[in-house]
């Protein structure tokens, strides 16, 4: 009984799995092999290939639409004709850049801002910090702040600046201070000098026990540039 219970079992299932088949293949008018699968629809519809290339003009760092609108996305966010990119964008040089400096605050001046302003036709990446020098008695740069690091890379688009807080004292008047009237800067990785004239009819005064320097930003921050 138990036998031919069971083979009657399996003929019904082998009828059912024929049935199946047919009704497949009539649905599809050919073999199942002629119907794409779900992913390949994905991949080949217009929305994939277009977010892939998107992707890919945001990750060479060529200044396509996508990269377009990404940078005006990071201006909209950060409040600065600045953008923030990838690694992969090539560093700015001096030949790219002029540098400036202003007073952040009333006299006595403690602190100035030096802003590098791409004067290239095309998008660099300032990294790191600058490396400033104020007086030639002391040949060593002007330590910088950890904490004022952006998270990401800093990408200039023709024509945007970028930013650096550098603290010249702690305005005392027993302070060693000395006038500066112009100064050094180089740019990471470039080994040009570019000289910066100090603002102010009679200079700044520096002391170089007390002077910090802040990374390269899109902006000034509150906080992370209090030094």
């Amino acid at each position: 009984m138990n036998t031919l219970h069971r083979s009657t079992l399996l003929a019904v299932a082998g009828t059912a799995l024929a049935l199946s088949l047919t009704a497949c293949q009539s649905d599809s008018g050919g073999t199942s092999s002629s119907r794409p699968t779900a992913a390949a629809t994905v991949a080949s519809s217009p929305a994939a290939d277009a977010t892939t290339a998107a992707e890919d003009t945001v990750t060479s760092g060529a200044a396509g639409p996508a990269a377009s609108a990404r940078s005006a996305g990071a201006k909209g966010a950060t409040g600065s004709n600045g953008g923030r990119g990838t690694a992969s964008t090539p560093l700015c040089t001096a030949r790219d850049v002029r540098v400036s400096a202003a007073t952040q605050d009333g006299p006595p001046s403690t602190h100035i801002v030096l802003t590098a302003r791409n004067t290239s036709g095309h998008s660099c990446r300032l990294a790191d910090f600058p490396h400033v020098q104020f007086l030639e008695s002391h040949k060593q740069d002007v330590p910088a702040v950890a904490k004022s690091e952006p998270a990401t890379p800093v990408v200039l688009t023709a024509g945007a600046p970028a930013y650096a807080l550098v603290k010249l004292s702690d305005g005392g008047v027993d302070e060693d201070n000395e006038p500066v009237s112009a100064f050094s800067v180089q740019l990471e990785g470039d080994s040009t000098v570019i000289a910066v004239t100090a603002p102010g009819s009679g200079g700044i005064a520096v002391d170089p026990a007390k002077a910090l320097t802040g990374y390269w930003t899109p902006e000034l921050r509150d906080g992370a540039d209090d030094f």
